[in-house]
């Protein structure tokens, strides 16, 4: 080659990605925050959770031609999510972890909150899920964050729905111990007639 030629040495083909890699890389980009702040309401510690949600997203691209509902992602990669903080919790090294770290504004923000009384509130709940044992706050999440049913949390948990019942109660009546929340009820719209 000469002075003067801008050709490579190496013959390069453009990448280009296939409909199955561009359908992942579009949920992905779509759903990573939501997968995250999920991840985070498990753990209670933001890297722990970009961690997690790191694991869910590689085992849903392992097994993304296996999906056949993709109407039904979501609570797949919620039910890998769970499946997989269960899993670390159970590494020697995650069970002696404690987590010190008090949650300021910081935290908030990064979450989308605006409001301080939505700030104290939705902080409060944080600490309060931090305070449950590893099942009971996987069981919180999955039902009343990720909106999986009875029958979904026993699957993700790999448990029989009657743990996920008992456990339910017991986090719910932790988490009333803990957290106070004000039941005031906005007035709601007549509906038309």
């Amino acid at each position: 080659m000469g002075t003067g030629d801008n050709r490579s040495p190496f013959p390069c083909a453009p990448i280009t990605m296939s409909d199955e890699q561009a359908e992942f890389a579009a949920y992905f980009r779509a759903r990573r925050d939501v997968v995250r702040r999920t991840a985070y309401l498990l753990c209670g510690d933001w890297h722990f959770a970009e961690d997690l949600a790191q694991l869910a997203f590689l085992r849903l691209a392992s097994a993304w031609r296996k999906v056949r509902d993709h109407g039904a992602l979501d609570a797949y990669v919620h039910t890998i999510l769970i499946r997989t903080y269960v899993a670390e919790n159970r590494r020697w090294f995650r069970r002696r972890e404690r987590l010190t770290g008090d949650f300021g504004a910081a935290s908030a923000g990064a979450v989308g909150l605006d409001t301080d009384h939505d700030v104290s509130e939705r902080m409060a709940m944080v600490e309060a899920l931090r305070r449950l044992p590893p099942r009971q706050r996987a069981v919180v999440v999955a039902r009343y964050y990720a909106d999986l049913d009875v029958s979904a949390t026993a699957d993700a948990l790999r448990c029989s729905t009657g743990t996920v019942k008992s456990q339910t109660s017991r986090a719910l009546r932790a988490l009333k111990d803990h957290v106070t929340i004000d039941e005031e009820v906005p007035d709601a719209a007549p509906r038309p007639a």
